[in-house]
């Protein structure tokens, strides 16, 4: 998967076709199914599926980095109905730089000057494709449509922001990156990667304590947790964590928060202990509820 992810596909495919060759042999068991199973040419037919979908995410991704988003928009338009229900805003961004894109005109986007392209191109681009995002994205519309009113003096308008594309094309192309992979039900990185990455910023702290855990001869016995902090940056902390304002303890799924019906959080072990089975005052607020108003939080 992960070299799919990266499109080594022919590295991909040597390496299922050697596992297939020599596939593991583990001993029969009811629970264990025969190796030779139709399960690896499941898995066959899903890689060539997932290769062929990265195959075309990466040809996309090589036509925005030529600043050629026509690709994109096609993409966007096709899988609109399941962008929508997620959400997604990503093909009116590209439609949006697009029309940015053309604005700017033959001098700075290359392309060939004529009523396709310029101030002409993008008012048609806009009449043909912006109708249908104004429900939606009108504000966004009418700024765009606006600076085309001070072409002539961008650098003193008050919508100079807009039409600034010198990152514009690198956060477009992370953007269908995470939208293309969400459809596909994956992360926009390889978890491989991530657990590598974040292994490695890890292991120094953890060598470093366990010398020390060496020289004191003592032993960390919590299994739940780490004995020191690990400071991994923000892109790697993929879930919220809720520390008790009462117990000072963070939450588990055993201890889960729990919302009193005033709002304030606490963990359930902590709200346990201050309703001992009754009616009970909330600890910051003049709010009484009972046990069976909290509800659990989910994070």
């Amino acid at each position: 998967m992960h070299l799919l992810r990266e499109g080594q596909f022919e590295v991909a495919g040597t390496f299922l076709e050697e596992a297939h060759r020599s596939p593991p042999q583990p001993a029969l068991t009811p629970v264990t199914p025969h190796p030779h199973s139709d399960e690896s040419d499941i898995t066959s037919l899903k890689s060539r599926e997932l290769q062929e979908k990265f195959s075309d995410m990466y040809s996309i991704l090589h036509e925005l980095k030529s600043r050629n988003l026509l690709p994109a928009i096609e993409w966007a338009r096709t899988n609109s109905s399941a962008l929508e229900k997620r959400g997604s805003n990503l093909e009116f961004e590209l439609s949006k730089l697009q029309f940015i894109w053309l604005f700017q005109g033959p001098a700075i986007n290359g392309l060939p000057d004529g009523p396709h392209n310029g101030l002409p191109g993008a008012l048609l681009y806009a009449r043909t494709h912006f109708p249908r995002f104004q429900s939606r994205f009108l504000r966004d519309i009418q700024q765009l449509i606006t600076a085309m009113a001070y072409k002539s003096n961008l650098g003193t308008s008050p919508i100079p922001p807009h039409l600034r594309t010198h990152s514009a094309w690198s956060e477009v192309s992370s953007f269908f990156t995470r939208e293309f992979c969400s459809l596909l039900g994956l992360s926009a990185e390889s978890p491989l990667y991530i657990a590598v990455t974040a292994g490695a910023i890890a292991l120094p702290t953890l060598l470093k304590l366990a010398d020390i855990v060496k020289a004191k001869r003592t032993e960390w016995t919590t299994q739940n947790e780490l004995p020191v902090e690990i400071n991994l940056p923000r892109s790697m902390i993929f879930h919220a964590i809720f520390v008790c304002p009462v117990s000072k303890e963070q939450t588990t799924e055993a201890n889960p928060p729990m919302m009193m019906p005033c709002g304030h959080v606490v963990a359930k072990e902590s709200l346990q202990r201050l309703s001992k089975g009754g009616r009970f005052k909330c600890p910051y607020c003049p709010s009484e509820s009972q046990p069976k108003d909290a509800r659990e939080i989910l994070l």
